[in-house]
């Protein structure tokens, strides 16, 4: 077999396919170009159509979502929910509200969400979905009016046993709130298990805010470890200031960094001394305010307007903001401003030409399917309590967490050796995440 030819053709395929959608295009190639080591390896995984049967979701639900404001006019927006793969589990996956959300944009984040999930180790499938509907500016009331429109029509495609939504981007606490309790009034019963991100009074989790930052500090510290180094006393810069955002800070300066930069879309902060993690989270959680208005409060803080956050000096860098944030250009300067390790807190923001950079200028790099990948783990988490009616402590909730991120770096890293691509994250994520699923697809035949 011609390994590139045939891997071309898949790929032609998905683009004839799938016009117009290139995040999703960009997702897929990152995975085909590893799984050109598995076919030569090991070409069985050509058979039964499992490439083209993985690259295909299962179900694509896409819906109208009318809704009134406080001022009476009428809105419509648009719901998508993309049930990819169910081959270990129930779909999972979550939901992102933003008006950049289109059909494209949640077939890669639930073509992602497939790998990650698999990673984990955890019985669960991948999907996401969302809508293009933008929280920003609008009142409790019209989210709360927007969340019962378009429960009113996922409502029916969901279940604890069938797909399980979480929050992303646009969907926090209240939004799932809202959310679980149109989910509830519909069903006409408590199944608890049917959204995950709830409240901890009615069958949260403890860790589950903190868990998709929290995980890709755990796995960068797995990165340096690996290395003979340690994060304690290392500089981080973080993009972003929102919920990843925030929690990765948190983290990594209770195992002893320095965060020295966060950002959002005006702007970035330098904080050359470490981040205030209770004001930051009382400025964007409480207040929901900007990050120029942490620099005015917090000492020692400066605003930049504009400008680029990867110019700032640093050892680590997390990118926690949004998809291809960070490109070739960007790469370089973190590169000769002495990162050397970059973790994905967010879903899939490097570019090609950014990874490409990483790996000739000798940066370890994690891709978000295994260093972002605590959101989702935690949420399984949440879903087991659920299902035994139990609730379990921070601190032990925490240590699962830890472990999970630990296996999900040695089983990376094992798997890059094993293809002979040592250190080569991207490769690793891709190929164990990929072997799961495949071998799965492949015992349960053509459906």
């Amino acid at each position: 077999m011609d390994v590139d030819a045939t891997v071309k053709t898949y790929y032609e395929q998905i683009l004839q396919r799938n016009a117009g959608e290139p995040e999703f295009h960009q997702a897929v190639s990152e995975v085909l170009d590893s799984l050109t080591h598995v076919l030569r390896k090991d070409p069985h995984y050509a058979d039964m159509g499992l490439i083209q049967r993985l690259t295909e979701p299962e179900r694509q639900i896409i819906f109208r979502v009318p809704w009134v404001d406080d001022q009476g006019n009428v809105h419509v927006n648009r719901g998508f929910r993309v049930q990819f793969n169910s081959v270990l589990g129930p779909y999972k996956g979550g939901l992102r509200f933003h008006p950049s959300v289109n059909l494209g944009i949640i077939k890669f984040l639930g073509f992602e969400q497939i790998f990650k999930n698999s990673l984990t180790g955890l019985p669960i499938g991948g999907g996401k979905g969302g809508s293009d509907f933008d929280p920003k500016g609008r009142s409790d009331l019209e989210i709360m009016r927007f969340c019962q429109s378009f429960m009113t029509e996922l409502g029916r495609h969901i279940g604890d046993k069938i797909d399980v939504p979480a929050g992303d981007i646009g969907v926090g606490g209240r939004e799932i709130g809202y959310l679980f309790g149109q989910y509830r009034r519909m069903a006409g019963r408590h199944e608890s298990g049917t959204l995950t991100g709830k409240g901890l009074q009615w069958g949260g989790s403890l860790v589950r805010t903190e868990a998709t930052g929290y995980g890709a500090v755990y796995f960068t510290q797995e990165m340096m470890t690996a290395r003979g180094e340690r994060l304690h006393n290392a500089k981080v810069i973080v993009s972003g200031s929102g919920n990843v955002a925030i929690y990765a800070i948190e983290k990594a300066q209770e195992l002893g960094a320095t965060v020295v930069a966060f950002s959002d879309s005006s702007g970035y902060v330098t904080t050359p001394d470490g981040v205030d993690v209770e004001l930051l989270k009382d400025i964007k959680e409480v207040r929901r305010l900007r990050v120029a208005d942490y620099a005015k409060e917090a000492k020692g803080a400066a605003f930049h307007k504009g400008g680029n956050v990867w110019e700032v000096e640093a050892d680590v860098a997390l990118p926690c903001a949004t998809q291809n944030e960070l490109d070739g250009e960007s790469a370089e300067l973190l590169a000769d401003n002495g990162v050397k390790y970059v973790a994905e807190g967010a879903n899939m923001p490097c570019t090609h030409d950014a990874i490409r950079v990483f790996g000739k200028r000798k940066i370890d790099f994690a891709p978000g399917k295994a260093a972002n990948a605590g959101g989702v783990a935690t949420s399984a988490l949440e879903m087991q309590q659920n299902a035994s009616r139990d609730s379990w402590s921070f601190e032990y909730t925490d240590k699962r967490l830890r472990d999970i991120m630990g296996n999900i770096f040695r089983t990376t890293a094992k798997t890059a050796a094993e293809y002979g691509m040592e250190g080569d994250y991207v490769v690793g994520a891709n190929i164990a995440g990929f072997r799961k699923v495949a071998d799965a697809m492949a015992a349960q035949g053509v459906i």
